[in-house]
């Protein structure tokens, strides 16, 4: 019996299309997944989870780790240790995922959207210390597309009214603030490996934290409540979840964390690209990068300096006709129907409307790359005439 899938009839295989993401996959994460397949098993079944755990903090300097099964469920996990809970606030940008939020909501805490600077796209930290309140139980903060917040500001503020600053950094792996990674200035800090992210583990995630109280909660929620130290076996001290990683994912991101400075190299290469071709339009801007600062560029996106004559669903049709995917900065969460609109949070709303994410994965060429340029720049003379 042939038990062959259809694998190769999609996308991927097709020559002509140009995706947003995916994630370098050579030898060696083929290698690794292989042996965790064949051998990760028993007491070897956590190899490979502690070995990436073990690399990946060692390469953005912190402590501790907790792997997960996605960035979500570690923000979670760090919400859930910190005590978030029914009638408190958490303050988020507006401009963000979703998955920036929802656990806010289903630990029964409500999300205070504050609006976004202008030009790093993050949360503006004059807005979040108004919106503080004896309510406000945490400081989310995300690094969006690879851009760093205004962290030096944002810690100020954490230490002066004592509330733990959060940092979302599933789009910043290989941004440094000053020298420093995103992700270990805050409380804690959430990784994402999602397949579209810089480097993947297909989906999962990782809690990081210097802070050892923490890391012991996170760990023994994200075991069922189980506390490893106690002798009782199999007798949970409280409930809790699981978000783990498996050996398998976590044996691709070691692999992928191994080659990371190449795979951030690639990501910088391709950003400079866009920057060089549009250069001399005065009507076009791309992701911010402050001096003293590293962005790693995780997804390139190109702003328009008006939204005059500029339809975004449009510019994305344009992109599609040709086979390439393009997709939509992130809309306002308030916007959402389940959410108090806030219509004061003018930036968040006026951006989406003018903003683009372009292509970026690592094996991308120049023609691939003078294609997506070859549209982008007829939307732009069509501005500028």
């Amino acid at each position: 019996m042939n038990i062959m899938m259809p694998y190769l009839n999609n996308k991927n295989d097709d020559p002509s299309h140009i995706p947003m993401t995916r994630p370098s996959i050579t030898k060696k994460e083929i290698s690794y997944v292989n042996d965790a397949m064949k051998n990760g098993w028993g007491s070897n079944r956590n190899n490979y989870i502690e070995e990436f755990e073990k690399r990946f903090t060692h390469e953005i300097d912190i402590k501790y780790g907790v792997p997960t099964s996605s960035c979500t469920g570690a923000l979670h996990l760090g919400l859930s240790a910190l005590g978030v809970g029914f009638g408190d606030e958490v303050i988020v940008p507006e401009s963000t995922w979703i998955a920036s939020v929802s656990p806010i909501v289903h630990l029964g805490a409500k999300p205070i959207f504050v609006d976004i600077l202008k030009d790093s796209w993050c949360i503006d930290p004059s807005l979040v210390e108004a919106a503080i309140t004896p309510k406000t139980k945490a400081i989310i903060c995300v690094h969006l597309y690879g851009n760093l917040c205004e962290l030096n500001q944002l810690i100020k503020i954490s230490k002066k009214y004592n509330i733990p600053l959060i940092e979302d950094s599933a789009e910043a792996y290989g941004s440094y603030y000053f020298g420093k990674h995103a992700g270990t200035f805050g409380t804690f800090g959430v990784f994402s490996f999602h397949g579209s992210k810089t480097i993947s583990t297909g989906e999962g995630g990782m809690l990081v934290t210097n802070n050892e109280e923490i890391y012991k909660k996170v760990k023994i929620l994200n075991d069922h409540g189980l506390d490893r130290q106690n002798d009782k076996q199999y007798f949970p001290s409280k409930l809790g979840y699981k978000f783990k990683m498996t050996n398998i994912q976590a044996a691709m991101g070691l692999a992928q964390v191994e080659r990371s400075k190449e795979i951030l190299q690639k990501k910088n290469e391709i950003m400079k690209f866009y920057k060089n071709y549009f250069s001399n339009y005065k009507s076009i801007s791309f992701n911010h990068e402050d001096i003293g600062n590293s962005n790693s560029y995780w997804l390139p996106t190109a702003l328009f300096k008006d939204k005059k004559n500029f339809c975004i669903s449009s510019l994305i049709r344009d992109f599609q006709s040709q086979n390439i995917d393009a997709r939509s900065f992130f809309w306002p969460l308030s916007s959402l129907s389940f959410f108090q609109s806030n219509k004061n949070n003018n930036v968040s709303r006026d951006i989406p409307k003018r903003a683009i994410n372009l292509p970026s994965f690592h094996d991308i060429t120049e023609s691939q790359l003078l294609k997506i340029c070859s549209i982008l720049e007829h939307k732009v003379q069509e501005i500028e005439a």
